[in-house]
């Protein structure tokens, strides 16, 4: 059986255009269409973050359609 070691990597927390969230490496340029939240820790600390802000999982554009449905 092997040893699995604990991640040490530093991530940081993302949020692209339609405020979905994911975790990006730290040390790393962020992908096109993601910018930082400003929130970074354990991968454990940014999925934590991630569930306490991230309220809503649908996208923004049908968040925005629907309020203007319902008018």
């Amino acid at each position: 059986m092997r040893d699995e070691q604990e991640d040490k990597t530093q991530y940081t927390v993302v949020v692209n255009h339609e405020e979905q969230y994911s975790i990006w490496p730290a040390d790393r340029e962020l992908p096109l269409g993601w910018q930082s939240t400003g929130f970074t820790g354990l991968k454990s600390q940014c999925l934590e973050y991630i569930q306490e802000v991230w309220t809503d999982m649908r996208p923004k554009s049908l968040r925005e359609a629907r309020e203007r449905e319902q008018g």
